[in-house]
């Protein structure tokens, strides 16, 4: 057995492999949901650094959903595929859990066992000979295998660069797309130049590390494979085993390309016992990744007037007559006789709300950051009431209350199993409820709240990404456990596209 590739680098580099084609799969299932990038965070329509849709964007609010710009992957390609964002992000967050885990115990064993010296470089002199190598392959030459001890210097700088650029340059972008990252740690979020940045730049390095996957499998193939081969298959140095070799690593590559597609096509089989399998774990991950971050319980400024973007994606169409004839008589009456109802599920208590008295409460307003699922941006000042001070309109909070669950006067677009749509929801936990900056808004940059954004009343929770802050609110109610509503996920996105309770991450 050669020293230089013992079992447990061999293992760790399969299980990345296995690992990093499920994030970059289950990463084109999330792109797919909004095939756009932006510099911009306002993400205005037109304005887009790159895009793999042939659709032209409205620049007229309100009139084209980022649903309607979703686009259908095949599960060939994509984890899974056919437009299932949230079981794609409870893949990719399971994938990130086992990859960095993977990483961990790469990069400990690589120090521990003096393994480094052979990957990081240790003198200047690495540059000149990695040109001689990269000027060699220009040539379509292969260096001498003297060069490889066991790694040339080319080599050397491409593992260095990936293990210790690229790979944490995309978990630090990736944090950054938090809502509750961007929420407590302003600052770390405008360091990757804000949502959009971050998301681009996450791309850019998922692009990079692809290349480097495609540069370095083939070249192990094309590279005196006859001792590459028996390296990874066994851990010798024994280039009559080749044959051998060659035959594990061709088998084992195929094994794996098939994993990741029966994958795609399992979770597809029973999206609901996907959902179940994943989201146990995905929690985990959420609570030791990023459920330490204590946010702030008073209001403050991030933003400016300046950032104020100009235009505002949406995610639904307002209520049709079909959907509401409740809410449709209100809009044709300028909502003047609107009302809400407030409710206390546990105790069976409930009350009717004008929305004079709700604009009469102590006035809130708090210049937010929208961030979607599916990858849009928008910045706008909101006004409203602090939830609890509606709330409270109804008396204290009944003890057993966990959540509060606001429902719409308006439909979810599309149910996951193809049932009739039903009355949009979304619960958020006692935590959010009492953040200063989740409130009922009525307002948007100064004026009366849009039709297309909630008009006249919608939820913010600025913890959160948007699809847990209903439009159209028609009811707001203290309740125990969420699990006794809908689909017993949490809210309609959690329902009809599977997503995660937990909206911060």
């Amino acid at each position: 057995m050669d020293p230089d590739f013992p079992t447990w680098l061999r293992a760790t580099h399969l299980i990345n492999f296995v690992l990093i084609g499920i994030l970059l799969r289950s990463g084109v299932e999330m792109l797919s949901s909004l095939p756009r990038l932006w510099w911009r965070n306002d993400c205005a329509p037109g304005t887009e650094w790159l895009k793999f849709t042939r659709r032209k964007l409205p620049q007229e609010e309100g009139v084209y959903t980022s649903l309607m710009d979703e686009r259908s992957v095949s599960p060939v390609f994509a984890l899974p595929g056919h437009e299932n964002i949230g079981l794609g992000r409870h893949w990719h967050g399971l994938g990130v859990m086992l990859w960095v885990l993977n990483g961990v115990i790469y990069v400990i064993l690589l120090f521990a066992t003096g393994l480094w010296s052979r990957i990081i470089p240790t003198s200047w002199d690495v540059f000149p000979r990695a040109w001689e190598s990269f000027t060699i392959y220009l040539g379509f030459g292969i260096p001498s295998i003297e060069h490889f001890t066991p790694y040339d210097a080319l080599q050397q700088l491409a593992y260095t660069g990936v293990i210790f650029v690229i790979a944490p340059f995309m978990i630090l972008t990736g944090i950054a797309m938090s809502p509750s990252i961007r929420i407590r740690f302003p600052w770390y979020v405008r360091l990757w130049g804000g949502h959009q940045g971050a998301r681009s730049l996450h791309f850019l390095a998922m692009v990079a590390m692809s290349v480097f996957i495609v540069i370095h499998v083939g070249l192990v193939f094309l590279v005196h494979p006859e001792y590459n081969l028996p390296h990874m298959a066994f851990g010798v140095n024994d280039p009559s085993r080749y044959a051998q070799a060659f035959t594990v690593a061709v088998l084992t590559v195929a094994a794996v390309i098939a994993f990741w597609i029966a994958l795609s096509y399992l979770t597809l089989a029973d999206r609901a016992r996907a959902h179940r399998f994943l989201v146990p774990f995905t929690e985990i991950g959420r609570k030791f990744g990023l459920g330490w971050v204590h946010l702030k319980r008073t209001p403050h400024t991030v933003y400016r007037e300046k950032n104020i973007s100009q235009f505002h994606w949406t995610n639904g169409l307002p209520p049709t007559r079909d959907e509401s004839e409740e809410w449709i008589r209100y809009k044709e009456n300028d909502f003047q006789d609107f009302v809400i109802t407030i409710r206390d599920e546990i105790n069976d208590r409930e009350r009717v709300v004008t929305l004079d008295e709700i604009r009469a409460l102590p006035k809130v307003e708090y210049t937010a950051r929208t961030s979607c699922m599916q990858g849009w941006s928008a910045t706008a000042l909101w006004g409203g009431a602090k939830l609890t001070d509606v709330m409270g309109l109804l008396g204290p909070k009944p003890d057993a209350a966990r959540y509060v669950m606001a429902t719409s006067y308006g439909l979810a677009q599309k149910m996951y199993d193809n049932r009739p749509r039903e009355p949009f929801y979304s619960c958020i936990g006692l935590e959010d409820v009492e953040e200063e900056s989740t409130f009922l808004a009525y307002e948007r940059n100064g004026h009366p709240l849009d039709l297309h954004l909630g008009a006249p009343l919608r939820l913010r929770v600025e913890t959160s990404h948007g699809y847990k802050m209903t439009k159209w609110v028609a009811q707001v109610a203290w309740i125990a456990d969420y699990a006794e509503y809908g689909d017993g996920r949490g809210g309609t996105r959690e329902d009809s596209a599977l997503q995660a309770f937990n909206g911060r991450i």
